[in-house]
């Protein structure tokens, strides 16, 4: 467990889920966080947590050693505007979509090192994934607290930078596409005579199944489908189905809308 002191910059979605997340895990103490959101609602929900609330932007910077920038990306400026010198010789995690390292060197004068990462929201049960970019000026101290942070919610990886927005749409918004895709599971079972409730289960924990197994016996996607797939038999026929409308050709054409949208976010 660190003992520096941790700023979260907005603290609603994704920084929210970093922070509950490191919180359930020990990763970090209470005591050491201190929170700045802009929504008196999301104020109110993190008081419940027992960390420090502070009353501006400015005054968290102050108080702390790291910070971690999770407001939405148009709202960056006017935070880092809002702290003034208070950004100076600290480290600072953006995991706000879209923003370069340059440009976010730009707005904090180059007073501070960054690092420029993509989390995603199932962090907030331990089990997310962060992406970091190598290019980074954190002190190799800073580097050890925050992958110590982030491993405690789940896995980190490692890219260049110019990878960064194709992670924002894969594992970034991710969460939202394979939800709609359990949604949509569901719904077919219900059609099918199902219960809603035990079709929403059934659905979502196939996924965390499947997704474990990939991982840990190294299979490839074709060859997990491969062996599902009887000949004859029901997967085949659902199977068909998804390629007759589009699946596929849908699915790459979403990370391709996703990354572009990340590409103009500044």
């Amino acid at each position: 467990m660190t003992n520096k002191k941790i700023g979260f910059i907005g603290c609603n979605n994704m920084n929210g889920a970093i922070l509950q997340g490191a919180l359930k895990s020990n990763v970090i103490a209470k005591e050491n966080v201190f929170v700045y959101d802009i929504s008196p609602i999301v104020m109110e929900r993190m008081k419940s947590l027992g960390v420090n609330v502070v009353e501006s932007n400015k005054a968290l910077c102050e108080a702390c050693d790291l910070i971690i920038l999770g407001t939405k990306p148009h709202h960056v400026e006017e935070a880092i505007k809002q702290c003034q010198e208070g950004f100076d010789g600290k480290a600072l995690v953006s995991v706000a979509a879209g923003l370069s390292i340059a440009h976010l060197k730009k707005l904090t004068k180059g007073k501070t090192r960054i690092l420029r990462t993509m989390p995603n929201t199932p962090a907030m049960v331990g089990e997310g994934v962060s992406v970091f970019c190598v290019e980074t000026d954190l002190l190799e101290e800073e580097k050890a607290e925050v992958m110590a942070i982030f491993e405690g919610i789940g896995t980190v990886e490692w890219v260049e930078e110019r990878l960064i927005n194709a992670v924002a749409a894969i594992s970034g918004s991710g969460p939202a596409f394979f939800s709609m895709f359990v949604e949509a599971l569901g719904d077919g079972g219900v059609k099918n005579g199902l219960p809603r409730e035990l079709a929403y289960q059934l659905a979502a924990w196939t996924m965390v199944g499947t997704g474990k197994m990939l991982l840990e016996t190294g299979l490839h996607p074709g060859q997990m489908k491969d062996m599902v797939s009887s000949p004859g038999g029901t997967t085949i026929e659902g199977m068909k189905a998804l390629e007759k409308g589009g699946l596929r050709y849908a699915v790459i054409d979403c990370v391709d809308e996703a990354t572009k949208k990340a590409e103009k976010l500044v």
